[in-house]
């Protein structure tokens, strides 16, 4: 074989072709569009300019001969979005007049029981006229929505709410009587995906209202289904399933596609969700975990509350890692994710006897008792990361026949068992890592599965080493109600501190997120995966996307009952009303740890909807209080406008406090020093104000607190607040003063205002740092 020999090049060409590779790929990169968001000073158009739009056009056309607007806003911004270089976006901020050049970026979704759990099985008799409830749209920004699906039937539904102007936008594959008296308008929003991903595959998505994915209908009939007698996912939660807000109208935005939810499409759903005229907006996704003024969901929700929209927002899923949160703006009612009573166990049976509780809602031939061979994935796998059950990473030859065991992680769950039936698996135990602790999610399997805790898979794992010939089977037990204790927040729920802005406690509160049945897409299969082609009407899926909608659909409730409350005021009574104990007057437990949760996990506590109806008094705060924020937290006129779109000083001889905003729950941060001599330091004294309001009756409220540390001394003035007319506001301040504590201690307390009726409780939270 002849082998021709390597030209040497002379070094100096070399670095000539390098440098001009790089300068090819700077050229390239330079060239290469990306999506923007322009936020423009509406107040400082020329005059030279008719109007804005035109004004808009021709600063854009100063950059780009050829780029087109993709959406203009006039409700969540002032502005367009846009298609361009790096380098035409870089001109473009030179611009007179505009306030910020955004680069877009993703967003990713948080992904019947619940109204029994939550005490509404008869919530008509804590409501006023039946008819007030219906006059209530909740506006759901997801995936779209099946209007097949039975939760969307309009029996009993009268005509439509006055000043509704939305629509029902037509597309292949929905149409105009797609929409009725319950699904009262679908729109698809689609141009930023389009122009970030290219043109939607219509075969394998509907460019229209409808959803392929199922979590859109999941979410909005969780907010407000009908009733629908009946109700399962294979026989497992059999019952009537309901939304939250079952006589409430729902209009969906679908602003999210197979690839994601760009911020231009959320930004454009909030924008025609406002106009439309909706009174709740429920948002189960999140991604940006940016100051307020750069991050999307903060700036259209903060247009949408200023128009008297109530904006709740799912906490995300990246729990229980500290400071995890997204959507943690103090505008947003921000929701983490607890259990309920309702459980769905399946058990492993080991080959020496041993009985392990999991979960599961597996529905196809079962193992019928048989003991088969049991093996650890990692033993069984050609990959580094084998214990996972990624996709092709078992060997079949050594799964074939036998139950295996995979760890929790990485690829979706109902992934995992589709991966060892490929294999030739007939049995899989799904086991948690710490990072889930006890936590039990059931999926809809492929095969016989058991979902179990750590310890169980622990103890799992140490039988398959120690025995020479291990062996199982798994059963599964249907559906299990009064699990006990009832909730637990759940593991994968997001925690505090908040880390944008750590002197606002968030999450707000939790509600009903794991296990939750409700309606779903004829498109796929209950996994979601495209290999699943089973058909159900409703599913059972879990995360802070299902707990979201559950306090869209309770504020709706709220709504009707004060329709002229504000949503700070809406809520304040879900918050002060929630509860953060057990009837035995343990604190509600954290599964991550199995130890007490905290305010960083639960917020104010579990959502309590019918005290939430009659919560006494209220925090109400304006949308002037949070200008008053946003100059606390330092930001300049041009960061206030982008989010308010308001031209706002703040005012050099006024001193700012974020104490200062009128917020249901107190977070204290505390400075650790040492005094003289390295001894202890003066004691630090920090002072909050918070002014009541009078929704009840007249009536005399003592204020009592309770602490789990000595290390602070709290002062309420005064301690009693007498209220003689409704609406009537009455203002107290809380002293807090604390000696120095080891730097990264933390310590909480909680504060209750009672008539001997209602009680409006708050939890505080110190922090040293």
């Amino acid at each position: 074989m002849k082998i021709s020999k390597l030209r040497v090049l002379p070094l100096m060409t070399v670095l000539f072709l390098c440098h001009a590779f790089v300068e090819a790929e700077d050229m390239n990169n330079q060239q290469k569009k990306k999506i923007f968001i322009i936020h423009m000073d509406k107040s400082n158009m020329p005059a030279s300019f008719d109007d804005h739009l035109q004004w808009y056009d021709s600063s854009l056309k100063s950059v780009s001969d050829s780029a087109n607007m993709l959406y203009i806003y006039n409700n969540v911004i002032h502005g367009y979005s846009v298609q361009l270089t790096a380098e035409e976006a870089g001109f473009l901020k030179e611009q007179p007049g505009i306030l910020l050049v955004q680069e877009d970026i993703k967003y990713e979704l948080h992904t019947t029981r619940s109204p029994e759990f939550l005490g509404l099985l008869n919530s008509d008799a804590y409501l006023p006229e039946s008819s007030t409830p219906s006059e209530v749209i909740i506006g759901v920004v997801d995936t779209g929505v099946w209007p097949e699906a039975s939760s969307f039937d309009d029996k009993g539904l009268g005509p439509l709410p006055n000043g509704w102007k939305g629509e029902c936008e037509v597309g292949r594959t929905f149409n105009s009587s797609s929409c009725n008296r319950k699904l009262i308008g679908a729109r698809f929003f689609s141009e930023g995906y389009e122009a970030a991903f290219g043109p939607i595959d219509e075969t394998a998505e509907s460019k229209s209202p409808r959803d392929d994915d199922g979590h859109g209908t999941h979410t909005s009939t969780t907010a407000a289904g009908s009733t629908v007698v009946g109700a399962s996912l294979f026989g497992y939660a059999a019952g009537t399933a309901r939304g939250m807000a079952r006589h409430a109208r729902v209009a969906a935005y679908k602003v999210c596609w197979l690839g994601g939810c760009l911020g231009s499409d959320i930004l454009a759903g909030m924008e025609k969700a406002i106009e439309d005229g909706v009174h709740i907006l429920s948002l189960s996704l999140g991604g940006s975990l940016s100051e307020y003024f750069r991050d999307t969901v903060a700036i259209g929700a903060f247009a949408a509350t200023s128009k008297g929209i109530l904006v709740s927002c799912s906490a995300g899923n990246g729990g229980p890692s500290p400071g995890s949160l997204s959507n943690v703006a103090p505008w947003i009612t921000t929701v983490g994710a607890g259990t309920m009573d309702r459980q769905f166990p399946a058990y492993v049976t080991l080959g020496n006897g041993k009985k392990l509780t999991g979960a599961s809602v597996y529905s196809g031939k079962s193992l019928a008792g048989s003991l088969m061979p049991l093996v650890y994935a990692r033993n069984v796998s050609s990959t580094s990361n084998g214990n996972l059950c990624t996709k092709g990473s078992l060997i079949p030859e050594k799964v074939k026949g036998k139950i295996v065991v995979c760890d929790r992680g990485m690829n979706p769950r109902a992934q995992k068992s589709l991966e060892v039936k490929d294999a030739g698996g007939i049995g899989m135990v799904l086991s948690n890592t710490d990072a889930f602790g006890e936590e039990l999610v059931a999926d809809a399997h492929f095969i016989p599965t058991a979902a179990v805790g750590q310890i169980a898979g622990d103890e799992i794992k140490k039988y398959i080493l120690s025995e020479p010939n291990p062996s199982a089977t798994i059963a599964s037990a249907g559906t299990q109600l009064g699990v006990q204790p009832s909730p637990v927040v759940a593991a994968f729920s997001s925690r505090g501190p908040n880390p944008i802005t750590p002197d606002i406690l968030k999450p707000d509160l939790i509600a009903p997120g794991v296990n939750i049945l409700a309606g779903w897409t004829g498109k796929v299969g209950p996994t979601g995966l495209p290999e699943d082609t089973r058909h159900v009407d409703f599913n059972i899926i879990s995360g802070t996307s299902m707990s979201c909608p559950h306090v869209s659909g309770l504020a709706a409730l709220v709504k009707a009952a004060h329709p002229e409350w504000s949503p700070a005021a809406i809520r304040s009574a879900l918050m002060t009303t929630a509860y953060s104990k057990y009837k035995n007057g343990e604190r509600i437990q954290d599964v991550a740890t199995g130890m007490a949760s905290t305010p960083f996990d639960h917020g104010a506590g579990h959502v309590d909807p019918v005290s939430a109806l009659d919560p006494g008094l209220v925090y109400d705060i304006t949308v002037e209080d949070y200008l008053n924020f946003l100059c606390a937290i330092k930001y300049s006129s041009s960061m206030i406008k982008i989010i308010t779109k308001q031209d706002y000083s703040c005012k050099v001889d006024k001193e700012y406090s974020v104490a200062g905003l009128n917020y249901p729950s107190f977070a204290v941060p505390l400075q650790t020093a040492s005094g003289p001599n390295g001894g202890s330091s003066a004691p630090t004294t920090v002072k909050y104000t918070r002014t009541l309001t009078n929704v009840g009756n007249p009536a005399t409220y003592k204020v009592t607190i309770s602490q789990e540390t000595e290390a602070v001394k709290i002062l309420v003035l005064p301690e009693v607040l007498d209220f003689s007319n409704p609406n009537e506001k009455k203002t107290y301040t809380v002293k807090f003063t604390a000696r120095s504590m080891p730097s990264g201690t933390t310590s909480y307390a909680h504060l209750e205002w009672s008539d001997g009726k209602h009680i409006v409780g708050s939890p505080i939270v110190f922090s040293w740092t």
